[in-house]
């Protein structure tokens, strides 16, 4: 079994022990030195792509299901290789990040919230997705938490490809 990494991140205002806790399988998605976020138009709000864990799935599976789902790209997780355990408000955000490659391509089934914030694949250079996550203080203390997340997540992604 893999070995990877667990960090718990606090955001300014948060529950301990959480009201909720929601598990999610989110991808690391790099090709030619871009890396694939889900880009929501309307809310202009960047994220990895991914989401919540639904019965019965396996986090790999959530993964692939939720990347598919936002990007309308197939992938493979290849392994976990970082969970982080977010507190935002009452809320624990389990993300599991996996590496993936794409295998496919498909068609985007967006949810009713992802339609109504406008959500688009992006592939970013990953030092503008650096750049981009790195403005979390200007940020509402909800997509501050998200994008400390993420701009984590990079970063240890960066470090392990040393």
């Amino acid at each position: 079994m893999n070995e990877f990494e667990t960090i718990n991140q606090y955001a300014e205002t948060y529950s301990d022990p959480p009201e909720r806790v929601r598990v999610a399988g989110r991808g690391i998605v790099v090709r030619d030195g871009k890396i694939l976020l889900s880009h929501e138009l309307n809310t202009g709000v960047y994220m990895s792509p991914g989401g919540g864990l639904e019965e019965g799935e396996t986090l790999e599976e959530c993964c692939a299901r939720e990347i598919m789902e936002e990007t309308g790209y197939a992938v493979k997780p290849l392994f976990q290789f970082l969970k982080i355990n977010e507190y935002s408000f009452e809320t624990m955000y389990v993300s599991n990040y996996f590496i993936c490659e794409v295998t496919g391509e498909g068609k985007q089934t967006l949810t009713e919230i992802e339609v109504e914030h406008g959500i688009v694949p992006e592939w970013v250079k990953i030092e503008d997705a650096l750049a981009i996550f790195g403005t979390f203080d200007e940020k509402t203390p909800d997509v501050r938490s998200l994008y400390i997340r993420e701009l984590t997540t990079i970063n240890k992604y960066i470090e392990m490809k040393k």
